[in-house]
């Protein structure tokens, strides 16, 4: 994966983890369509102008008109907050506000008024939770049909049926909505693990590959000041090998950060032979590589580079031992200071990682005396 495409990957995860997404435009109006049904309400009051009832009955409708959508923008706008359920003191509230308006409506104009029911049916559907209002969607239901026997008053089985209807289809709507807003949360938090992975990966390779090469730059760099005065050539070939050990260095750094790991077992068998060499350490290493498989090269190679590493940063060592068979990788030395071997440092926990993806396990031991840092593979 290149550069640019990790940047950009990072980015739109991060992107979608903190930034929720835009409330839509036609939403609104997909829900002022079902207003249409307060039409009748209204025109009810229109014809009933001349008298106090009719104009506040066209009031309350209005204003019911405009509680509904209210309640219904901030239903819409928690759902693109990912939030399944609305605060219950605001809900209430507006459902309240629902109830008084459309008793006000019924009670100034009539049977029209009913159509407000179907409203609040949906709207304790949208805001409460199902034990809720599924019951109080029931109990409207048929509180509905018993005013079928109020005087003048025809049958209200049709405006039960459509409170039934309209809460049903709404509580599946809301099952869906809820769904997809679990979707969207678990992809959001698989965004944010996916950053979080990457983030580690790169510590941890800016790590391996920084922690290796700083190191042995900072020990050509003692053993040409200290050659100076000595042996002025093999200074200036120190010196030589460490602008050519800061120029990979750099190479490495921009590799980690373009996302390749291209390291090499023989390659890193010759790093740690300059390495050690470097040190003045006797350097015991194999030959050939050609027993370790194609799936544990890599992990080998990153075993050799953290072993090495810590024997020259921490062991005081004078000899170091590379073994690598076709299951193990096993860097010793005859140090006596190892501070890396209680396990707990970044360079071997990010080791077991790269271990544990393949199956192999990270095995460190004390030796009398020296360190052993093995990983096998069983």
């Amino acid at each position: 994966m290149s550069r640019t495409a990790h940047g950009t990957e990072l980015t739109d995860m991060e992107s979608a983890v903190e930034t929720p997404p835009p409330v839509g435009r036609l939403g609104p109006l997909f829900a002022g369509i079902w207003l249409f049904f307060l039409v009748n309400p209204f025109l009810a009051g229109w014809a009933r102008r001349d008298e106090w009832r009719g104009v506040v009955g066209m009031v309350s409708t209005v204003l019911f008109a405009a509680a509904y959508m209210v309640l219904w923008w901030r239903y819409r706008a928690d759902r693109h907050r990912h939030l399944t359920t609305p605060p219950l003191r605001w809900s209430l509230s507006w459902i309240v506000a629902l109830f008084v308006l459309g008793a006000i409506t019924v009670a100034c104009i009539g049977e029209e008024g009913l159509a407000c029911v179907v409203y609040v049916s949906v709207a304790c559907v949208l805001v409460f939770p199902y034990r809720v209002s599924i019951p109080i969607a029931i109990a409207l239901t048929v509180g509905t049909l018993g005013l079928g026997g109020v005087e003048q008053w025809g049958s209200q089985v049709g405006t039960a049926f459509g409170i039934m209807a309209a809460s049903l289809a709404v509580l599946g709507l809301r099952a869906v909505m809820n769904r997809n807003v679990e979707l969207i949360v678990a992809h959001q938090e698989n965004a944010r693990l996916a950053v979080d992975n990457e983030r580690s990966r790169f510590a941890r390779d800016l790590h391996d590959i920084l922690g290796h090469s700083l190191t042995v730059i900072t020990v050509k760099a003692e053993l040409a000041q200290r050659l100076l005065d000595v042996d002025v050539e093999r200074a200036r070939a120190e010196l030589a090998d460490l602008e050519r050990l800061s120029r990979d260095a750099l190479t490495d750094v921009r590799r980690a950060v373009e996302g390749y790991r291209d390291i090499t077992l023989p390659g890193e068998l010759v790093r740690a032979r300059v390495a050690l060499q470097a040190a003045e350490i006797d350097a015991d290493l194999p030959n050939s590589t050609d027993d370790v498989p194609s799936d544990l090269r890599e992990l080998f190679a990153w075993t050799v580079r953290e072993g090495v590493t810590n024997v020259i940063r921490h062991s005081g060592a004078s000899h170091c031992e590379v073994r690598l068979t076709a299951t193990c990788a096993e860097v010793v030395d005859n140090g006596t200071a190892t501070p890396s071997s209680s396990g707990h440092g970044s360079g071997l926990a990010g080791l077991r990682e790269r271990a544990a993806d393949v199956g192999a396990t990270v095995v460190t031991r004390r030796l009398s005396p020296g360190f052993s840092l093995s990983v096998v593979r069983s």
